[in-house]
């Protein structure tokens, strides 16, 4: 999908929400990503800002709040585990994701 006014974090996020919220099964998932930013937020950064009423390391309010909601409740009614993968390798999926997301945009 696409959104107007929005960030390649916003959509980075959304792409692994709607992903899990097509599974109505509990499974266990391997979510790959090529965004650190989403593999360390879901799998560590989030219990830190939690703890610490969603402020960041520097203090400052969590950017994408109520995506990272979203894709923890989402986590939660699966196994999920999270692999990143080097962006624009050989990665079939990942540069078949990208070649996608620039047709879209188009």
């Amino acid at each position: 999908g696409s959104e107007n006014n929005t960030t390649n974090n916003r959509m980075e996020l959304t792409a692994p929400i709607m992903a899990l919220r097509k599974i109505k099964k509990k499974s266990n998932i391997t979510i790959y990503t090529d965004s650190k930013y989403v593999k360390d937020g879901i799998t560590v950064w989030i219990k830190k800002w939690k703890l610490n009423d969603w402020k960041n390391s520097s203090k400052n309010k969590v950017k994408n709040k109520d995506l990272w909601v979203k894709l923890e409740n989402c986590c939660k009614k699966h196994n999920v585990s999270w692999k990143w993968v080097k962006a624009h390798a050989d990665n079939k999926f990942n540069n078949l994701a990208d070649e996608m997301a620039v047709l879209k945009t188009k």
